[in-house]
């Protein structure tokens, strides 16, 4: 009935405040981020019916046809729609006591539109005693800065100059959930505007029957020294006796090409596990087995880096020891480099590590052997191999 579909559409729409312009039965709208056009049947106010609908009042519509409208979407004029990007120039202030990190993903709240968001340049900040634009790597509580924003998603949007209700957003941190920033979008980006995913025949399940197995990223975190690579290099060993297709990325090695422009910075830190993320995720689609032992010290970049693979297709492997522990099995005399301050940004002495929450798997590797772990992570990549065959 129309009373129900009324109700499924003020469900879906969350807002439906009218922030700009007006709207008329007959008028033709286009659905945004979408693009798909529709024609308005009626409005409805709590009192009926109305003739026209204005800024400002609460209302439903009823579309023909009666196209998918979902929260966040938002319905314009057909003849002057808002522009729809995933990529902003904006104006930030940043609210946080936890610096920014560029790098990191944070939720990105417009209007009704919520999605996943980065800095991907922080151009500069603003001296707000003198207004000089100033070199930073980051921003902290109550600093206003000018950066660029890369979405997941496109959204619909209008520059804040224009419109505040479509140019104004807020960044919220995805661990705490607190409000991280507000901003102010000047313009949008069209740096991938003509780049389209491109069909291929060829596909990840393809791949991966070829070789006869599930893909599976096992994602080793823990201190420097914990024996993250050692591990891991005997569980490759293992996997290659099995016939298992297999790629190790060890956090060393990728330092001396892929990201070797990147330093050790809580900022670097992140974009060092972003790309690593990527690549690994690329080699899922090859459909192999990928092996990344990393340090990785933030929850919230192993958070990304899992949400980056097909569900089921993430294992993350603490290797847990004692820093005293990892500073006894420190070779190079890392550690004691930073000890004495000849060396900056060394997780666990002058720079945190976070400890998993809730790994897959915890490895105490001060309390077993270098085989008695790789037979653990065997164990569960053969109980990832049988789920992924049973799926």
């Amino acid at each position: 009935t129309q009373t129900r579909r009324h109700s499924r559409l003020l469900a879906l729409l969350g807002v439906r405040r009218i922030v700009a312009g007006s709207a008329r039965p007959g008028d033709t709208v286009r659905i945004l981020p979408s693009g798909v056009s529709a024609t308005i049947d009626r409005i409805v106010a709590l009192d009926g019916d109305l003739e026209e609908a204005g800024t400002g009042q609460s209302v439903t519509l009823t579309l023909v046809p009666d196209v998918d409208v979902s929260r966040g979407n938002l319905i314009a004029a057909a003849t002057a729609p808002p522009e729809v990007a995933d990529q902003f120039e904006a104006d930030l202030v940043w609210m946080s006591e936890r610096p920014l990190l560029p790098g990191r993903s944070y939720w990105l709240k417009l209007g009704a539109e919520t999605v996943g968001a980065r800095i991907s340049d922080l151009k500069h900040k603003v001296n707000i005693d003198t207004g000089e634009l100033l070199a930073a790597p980051t921003l902290t509580l109550n600093d206003i800065g000018l950066c660029t924003l890369a979405l997941d998603a496109p959204v619909a949007f209008e520059p804040y100059t224009v419109n505040r209700d479509l140019g104004g957003f807020i960044l919220i941190d995805r661990m705490t959930k607190e409000t991280a920033g507000a901003g102010m979008i000047r313009f949008a980006l069209r740096r991938a505007a003509n780049i389209h995913p491109q069909a291929l025949t060829v596909s990840r399940s393809d791949r991966a029957a070829l070789k006869r197995q599930s893909p599976l990223v096992l994602w080793f975190t823990g201190l420097s020294g914990a024996g993250k690579s050692t591990i891991a290099n005997r569980v490759e060993q293992r996997l290659l006796a099995e016939g298992f297709h297999s790629v190790m990325l060890d956090g060393d090695n990728v330092r001396h090409g892929l990201n070797r422009d990147l330093g050790f910075t809580d900022a670097d830190r992140v974009e060092n596990i972003r790309r690593v993320a990527e690549v690994a995720r690329l080699m899922t689609d090859a459909g192999l087995i990928v092996l990344v032992s990393f340090i990785s010290p933030f929850r919230e970049e192993r958070r990304m880096a899992r949400e980056r693979m097909e569900a089921g297709e993430f294992v993350e492997v603490f290797i847990d020891v004692p820093l005293d522990v990892a500073e006894a099995r420190d070779l190079k005399g890392l550690y004691a480099k930073a000890r004495a301050g000849q060396l900056s940004h060394f997780t666990g002495i002058d720079s945190p590590y976070e400890v998993p929450e809730a790994p897959d798997l915890r490895i105490d590797a001060a309390g077993c052997s270098v085989d008695e772990a790789a037979e653990r992570i065997i164990a569960l990549v053969h109980a990832a191999q049988a789920a992924g065959r049973s799926g």
